[in-house]
């Protein structure tokens, strides 16, 4: 329940998936959060006045979404979702529900790819490998790395890069019941089925999964804001994606004219 509260670095999660939903929102009747959990995101999907659902396998997390997001709350599997074809116009799978369907990782995509609307958008995390961060932002006390973000973004970006990132410690490949995702093959294949994809990011590449890094960084405005900005840039950029513990990709079917995001 509290996945993305409760400390800086679950905030930064938080906001970063957050934001990145508020990008890719279009205009249109109804959006799907499949494997909405007790809807954490559900305020982001789609544009004022969209209709929200939010289906997953659990009851008990449903019971659990606040009456204020006014959703419908279904109780399905998403890799048979209830729902005719192209009936949302923005479709959203975080969490890595997708990773963890494993075997039924590409059924599960499928379908919400088939609930996509004309001119709509499908938002998904998948998982890449055991996730890095900046080598140079981690020996940083909190005091000193908040107090480095106060400067323009792209300044710090120059003083990363010199000493690259480090590996988190590397999971057991192959684990059973989980599935990870060559993300430029993903982004290949989308492109080669005429999707257009819109944008692919790396979440919070620079601070990882160290639990001290985003803590004295959210008691600054400035600085807070700073972070956000340079952990979306460094993000976007292809190498990122290969360790990323998690990668969030925004795409639109064949016959969307919505323009791609460089």
């Amino acid at each position: 329940m509290r996945r993305y509260e409760g400390t800086g670095q679950r905030e930064l999660f938080r906001e970063l998936r957050r934001r990145f939903l508020v990008r890719h929102a279009v205009a249109g009747p109804w959006s799907l959060d499949i494997g909405a959990g007790p809807g954490r995101f559900l305020g982001a999907l789609g544009a004022a006045g969209t209709g929200r659902v939010a289906l997953d396998l659990s009851l008990e997390m449903l019971r659990r979404v606040p009456p204020g997001l006014h959703a419908h709350l279904i109780r399905a599997d998403g890799a048979r979702p209830p729902f005719a074809p192209s009936s949302f116009s923005n479709v959203v799978v975080l969490g890595n529900a997708i990773g963890f369907a494993d075997a039924g990782a590409d059924r599960l995509l499928q379908a919400a790819e088939g609930l996509v609307a004309p001119m709509g958008v499908l938002a998904f995390e998948v998982v890449a490998g055991p996730g890095e961060s900046s080598r140079y932002l981690a020996r940083l006390p909190g005091g000193a790395l908040a107090r480095l973000l106060r400067s323009p973004p792209e300044a710090v970006r120059r003083r990363i890069r010199p000493e690259g990132f480090a590996l988190s410690s590397v999971r057991r490949e192959g684990s059973e019941g989980f599935r990870r995702f060559d993300v430029t093959d993903l982004v290949e294949q989308y492109s080669l089925r005429g999707w257009t994809v819109r944008e692919v990011m790396a979440v919070a590449p620079l601070t990882g999964a160290n639990p001290r890094s985003a803590e004295a960084v959210r008691q600054d405005a400035k600085s807070w804001s700073h972070l956000l900005t340079l952990e979306e840039a460094e993000g976007r950029d292809p190498s990122r994606w290969v360790h990323a513990a998690a990668v969030l990709l925004a795409v639109s079917p064949p016959d969307t004219r919505a323009r791609t995001i460089k």
